[in-house]
């Protein structure tokens, strides 16, 4: 393996859901490998329980710090946090999965902001146990960017032919309206031009989805929040030079930026941009927290309770998510 691939750490999300089987799945696969240095941040028992589960002979290497990682071919490095303990029931929320799943968090932030590693990719984590052991964050997208110290992140998704960027992620529909203003959305806006950007796309096409169904029809539905909340920032960003369209009906801008008419769609609330992504393929989508200091990529998909210990998982969005985290990271 060339050192000039990144090295990416794995959070191995809630001990209970597919976190350890999808992770143990994608490390058998040779794109892996030919794509970036991975470790695993969770606990080495677990991981050995999950090779188990899914025949797996690949062997789990506990590490102290990510300097220990040899990232040799059927060895999967794990910083080993050693939080749950043996035997953990899958398939149920419980605070010490919570607390691990916290815990692993906490420890790739820190090993990325130190530089010991270029990424973060989180297996998904369940946010009612997250909640039953203390920490009262509604996902990983809030609790990354705390733990970094930020006040404000984008979380963006990707499937096959489409991005969406959201203006507001995790609140009520209502307080998600209430919370949309112009100067929310540029900071959105300069989020998707930068991390376009990043990715070698320099004139990015941004098309921004209105609030209200056909957003607003000129006034006849709604409060007029299109002219309000999105107009004044589309036109600073505009006066940037960059390529903001909008705002456009939603029901049918999807359509034409997968089409290929649109580089990034900047949805306003969070079933607006998520519905698009999961119908096109949660096996294939990727969330990415745009603004943190540090790149983190996730699996478009949760828990998965009902399928966890089963070795039913399907890994595809892991792979996905370290093949993107891989294209952002810094190299060497």
């Amino acid at each position: 393996m060339t050192l000039s691939l990144p090295i990416i750490g794995i959070t191995m999300g809630d001990p209970a859901g597919v976190g350890p089987e999808v992770i143990v799945k994608s490390f058998a696969h040779d794109q892996l490998h030919a794509q970036c240095r991975a470790l695993v941040i969770g606990d080495a028992a677990r991981l050995r329980e999950a090779c188990e589960i899914v025949g797996s002979q690949q062997e789990i290497r506990a590490i102290s710090s990510p300097a220990e990682a040899r990232f040799e071919r059927g060895t999967i490095d794990c910083l080993d946090l050693n939080v749950i303990g043996p035997g953990v029931e899958f398939g149920r929320v419980q605070s010490i999965c919570g607390e691990a799943a916290y815990r692993y968090v906490e420890r790739a932030a820190q090993a990325a902001l130190a530089g010991e590693i270029g990424a973060i990719c989180t297996a998904p984590l369940n946010k009612e146990a997250l909640q039953k052991a203390g920490h009262m964050f509604p996902g990983h997208t809030e609790l990354l960017a705390h733990l970094c110290g930020i006040d404000e992140v984008s979380m963006m998704l990707t499937a096959p032919g489409l991005r969406v960027i959201h203006v507001t992620v995790h609140i009520g529909l209502i307080d998600a309206i209430n919370k949309i203003e112009p100067g929310l959305v540029f900071r959105t806006l300069e989020r998707a031009q930068t991390t376009l950007n990043k990715i070698g796309i320099a004139r990015p096409r941004i098309a921004v989805c209105g609030i209200n169904p056909h957003a607003g029809e000129n006034g006849l539905f709604g409060n007029r929040e299109e002219e309000t909340k999105l107009a004044p920032a589309i036109e600073k960003a505009q006066a940037q030079g960059w390529d903001v369209s909008g705002p456009l009906p939603a029901d049918t801008l999807f359509f034409r930026a997968i089409r290929g008419d649109f580089d990034i769609v900047v949805a306003m609330y969070h079933d607006q941009g998520h519905c698009p992504v999961k119908v096109l393929g949660i096996e294939s989508g990727v969330n990415i927290t745009v603004g943190l200091p540090v790149i983190r990529t996730s699996v478009d998909h949760g828990t998965a309770f009902d399928i966890a210990g089963t070795g039913k998982a399907d890994e595809r969005s892991l792979l996905e998510a370290l093949r993107q985290g891989a294209e952002l990271a810094p190299k060497g």
